[in-house]
């Protein structure tokens, strides 16, 4: 019995049998056949039907041939490949099947009118945010956008930004991170942003950001529950509307913000100038005797004043104002 290495091309072992058995003997009767035919008589009947319709076997019952293998052959393999191919365009965008998928099942919650789709769902919990993140990473296709107002990288941060390393998403997708300033002091958090920055990923500081934002292809988008604890879940989204507004208010912030490469040294990771807010606030603090009188001479509201000097301590790794005051001026930062 042949090895069946036709079935790489699509046919079964009986009608690889049954060709190779028209090659040896051209133009015998298709009766002929029946020593390579299963004891099923109707399966080989079928596999013989199958060959003629694949244009492998020619001529009558009487008188059958096989196709010369130089032109059965390539053109198998070719209809094969075209079948393949099919198939990988249409793994390259899964996201007909998963909207085929999700269509079918059971929407969380009490049930809606027909054809409503609830513009916001709710994540209860960390684990359904990483499932939903890693999800909508998998299935970006162009750019993410994320703002993230953490000071430290901690794991419910973490959480929502988890698959926006290097690895995490094809290379064709533009992923655009916004951290606060305060994030540049903190160990951990500088040191995923400088992965993100090497891997290609643009990276920008802002003064003041309080907004956690993930954007999908401006397609889809989470927000958390509660800003303040982000341990309590999110909030998910494709209203178009919805999804709009907050990739406006990303780029707003995206604007005024300082780049990260300019903020950070490129070998000690070290915080090397502090942005034109923060070095204004500074030099006034370090000048002005009352808060009150600072707030007026930096032109901001008094809270905003005290934020940035907090933020500027924190950067500094002073205990005090006066502390940082002193290692401002070794910096030559004022």
């Amino acid at each position: 019995m042949n090895t069946h290495s036709m079935s790489v091309l699509g046919l079964t072992s009986t009608e690889e049998d049954i060709y190779r058995h028209f090659l040896r003997n051209p133009g015998t009767p298709e009766r002929t056949a029946h020593d390579v035919l299963p004891r099923d008589r109707a399966d080989g009947a079928q596999a013989i039907a199958q060959l003629r319709r694949l244009w492998l076997l020619h001529g009558d019952d009487e008188s059958t041939w096989a196709v010369d293998p130089v032109v059965a052959v390539p053109r198998l393999a070719g209809e094969r490949l075209d079948t393949a191919h099919r198939t990988m365009r249409q793994l390259v965008d899964i996201r007909p099947i998963l909207r085929s998928l999700q269509r079918d099942r059971p929407a969380p919650g009490p049930a809606s009118p027909e054809g409503e789709r609830a513009a916001l769902h709710r994540l209860g919990d960390l684990r359904q945010v990483r499932a939903r993140v890693g999800q909508l990473a998998f299935d970006a296709r162009s750019e993410v956008l994320s703002a993230e107002p953490y000071d430290t990288l901690s794991p419910e941060s973490a959480a929502y930004a988890q698959h926006l390393g290097p690895g995490r998403l094809g290379k064709e997708v533009r992923v655009r991170v916004l951290v606060r300033l305060t994030a540049l002091a903190d160990t951990g958090a500088l040191a995923r942003l400088r992965e993100l920055h090497r891997a290609g990923a643009a990276v920008r500081v802002a003064d003041e950001l309080s907004e956690l934002i993930l954007v999908y292809d401006r397609h889809a988008a989470l927000v958390p529950i509660d800003a303040r604890d982000p341990a309590r879940g999110a909030l998910y989204t494709e209203e178009g509307g919805l999804v709009s507004s907050l990739v406006g208010l990303f780029e707003r912030l995206w604007a005024t913000a300082a780049d990260f490469a300019g903020l950070v040294a490129a070998d000690t990771g070290e915080v090397a100038r502090l942005t034109d807010t923060q070095h204004l606030v500074l030099t006034v603090m370090c000048a002005a005797s009352k808060d009150e009188a600072g707030a007026r001479e930096a032109r901001m509201s008094l809270r905003s004043y005290r934020r940035h000097i907090s933020d500027v301590l924190r950067l500094l790794g002073a205990r005090n104002r006066a502390q940082a005051a002193l290692l401002a001026r070794e910096r030559g930062w004022v």
